[in-house]
């Protein structure tokens, strides 16, 4: 599996309601809190063999306080 990053952004006065929600949706291996644009920084492996775009939509963006999210998906390098 390859990690994938999820920028979320929330909307004003939610950060630590979405952080609680994806904590307990138990679907990532980091979290943090960030400044700028976005507010949450995500990593998680999605499963070999699902679809990216299904999963985060069905395991992620059905908290209604995330007004936006950016996916970055990794390759090997090296």
């Amino acid at each position: 599996m390859s990690p994938v990053f999820v920028q979320i952004r929330c909307r004003p006065g939610t950060t630590y309601r979405v952080a609680e929600a994806i904590a307990l949706k138990e679907i990532h291996s980091e979290l943090y809190s960030t400044s700028g644009d976005w507010d949450l920084l995500m990593k998680l492996y999605v499963p070999e063999g699902a679809d990216i775009g299904h999963f985060i939509n069905e395991r992620l963006l059905d908290i209604p306080e995330i007004e936006r999210s950016l996916t970055t998906l990794t390759f090997k390098a090296f």
